[in-house]
């Protein structure tokens, strides 16, 4: 199996340049699997994506922490440890990087077993040549393991683009070539890892006592709690109960509401607290019967003024 890591910053195209890279695999006939890693990064914050090929089916999931091959967008990354580049090098790694500096300075750096290729250059200075940074690490990737040909390539950059213009896809092609061609003689130099790779071990199971009530599902109104604390005030809708249709069953949406704000009144009937009730809404989305349902808390005011006395959600 190919096992694959592409590292960037977040607006380098990564997870567009893993596609490519997956299209183009599974164009060639193998069982693919292609993924980006990543939160809620800001633009330029370090992120990656993974590839896994085969010819058989495929049954890792997850990061690759033993990979074949890493593809870095960004050499100024290297030196980030929180972004993992380095991790599960080992002889058998390929590392190409999109970097000015050659290849024996990196090793010299580095001091790794991995072999270090460097990718084509158009300008260094050109800022033009940013948002085609993708295309050139899959033309990279897709050369270096030497089973996808360039007009599989090709036709997997057009794939993953196709919804941006001809002349945008175009370009991204041309970078996509130029990179493929640049690395003709380190083609096949990424071989699948003998080994199954990855030994990822089964997590010890924990086993956690029940709490009592009073800690699992505290009441606003008990001791010790924020009762003077009015949080109904941050609602910007307002759950309302539909008493014609409430089937009574208070204990499902009083069990569910976060904060107890649902309470059963002296007929039975869930009553909301209004005083603390945040607006979530969980108890619309869980209501069986769909006896509650959402309205502006503006509107609900409004209501009130209009209506002195009526609680909007109260019947």
């Amino acid at each position: 199996m190919y096992r694959i890591r592409f590292h960037g910053r977040g607006g380098q195209g990564m997870k567009t340049s893993s596609r490519m890279l997956g299209t183009a695999f599974f164009l060639s006939g193998y069982e693919v699997q292609d993924a980006p890693r990543y939160g809620a990064e800001r633009r330029g914050a370090p992120i990656s994506a993974y590839v896994r090929a085969d010819q058989a089916p495929i049954a890792e999931r997850g990061v690759i922490p033993v990979p074949d091959l890493v593809v870095v967008a960004d050499d100024t990354l290297i030196g980030i440890p929180a972004a993992g580049i380095t991790q599960g090098l080992d002889a058998h790694t390929v590392l190409a990087v999109n970097t000015d500096t050659s290849a024996e300075d990196w090793r010299e750096r580095l001091r790794i077993d991995s072999r270090i290729v460097t990718l084509p250059r158009f300008s260094a200075e050109d800022a033009g040549e940013r948002p085609y940074v993708g295309a050139l690490c899959a033309g990279a990737a897709a050369r270096l393991v030497g089973v996808i040909s360039c007009e599989v390539l090709e036709a997997a950059v057009r794939d993953e683009l196709s919804a941006l213009n001809e002349e945008v896809i175009e370009a991204n092609v041309v970078r996509a070539r130029a990179a493929f061609d640049a690395l003709a003689e380190a083609a096949q130099t990424v071989i699948e890892r003998p080994d199954a790779g990855e030994v990822v071990a089964a997590p010890d199971w924990i086993d956690l006592d029940l709490e009592d009530v009073a800690r699992a599902a505290p009441a606003i109104h008990a001791g010790a709690t924020s009762v003077k604390v009015r949080t109904g005030l941050w609602r910007v809708m307002r759950p309302v109960i539909d008493y014609d249709h409430c089937n009574g069953y208070a204990w499902i949406c009083g069990s569910f509401c976060p904060d107890s704000a649902i309470n059963v009144g002296a007929d039975g009937n869930p009553v909301i607290d209004y005083d603390h009730c945040k607006g979530c809404l969980i108890c619309v989305a869980q209501c069986p019967p769909h006896a509650i349902h959402a309205v502006s808390e503006i509107h609900a005011q409004q209501d009130e003024v209009e209506a002195p006395g009526q609680k909007r959600g109260r019947a």
